[in-house]
């Protein structure tokens, strides 16, 4: 069975795009909270050190889990490059988690979370577009204005 060649929509690629960056940004946090874990000091220790072996501990775990973000990031954009629906879906759920996320934030007293949200806002709007949920496989036809 051929596959039908889709044509991606050009803000999928941008959201792909920087999909990417996010996830090299996360590798690169990633990287660096691990490899700078062991020349972590702490001051003032009370217990031979104890607290500089937590602190080097958290520093590895959180290194481990921004690079599997990163890894993560760049599933996500693959996904959003070759239309799979897993990444619509994903894409649809992170962006209402950030405009909820936003929201607490702005509520908490951070106004600036005000950009977070009108970013995922736009998001869901255009991954809402009929001709990108199709290039997904979420929609099975088009309207027939857009089909001319």
């Amino acid at each position: 069975m051929q596959q039908e060649h889709k044509h991606r929509p050009f803000g999928v690629t941008i959201l792909a795009v920087l999909t990417i960056i996010g996830g090299i940004a996360f590798l690169a946090n990633g990287i660096t909270a691990a490899t700078v874990a062991p020349f972590l000091t702490v001051t003032n220790t009370g217990s031979s050190g104890v607290s500089h072996t937590i602190l080097v501990g958290w520093s590895v775990g959180a290194g481990i889990a921004l690079l599997a973000l990163g890894l993560a990031y760049f599933v996500m954009a693959y996904g959003l490059l070759k239309g799979r629906g897993w990444a619509w879906t994903i894409t649809v759920l992170l962006a209402y988690i950030g405009i909820a996320l936003g929201l607490v934030s702005i509520v908490t007293g951070n106004i600036g979370a005000i950009f977070n949200v009108v970013i995922n806002a736009i998001i869901l709007y255009y991954i809402y577009r009929p001709h990108v949920k199709s290039f997904f496989g979420k929609a099975t036809t088009l309207p027939t204005s857009t089909m001319r």
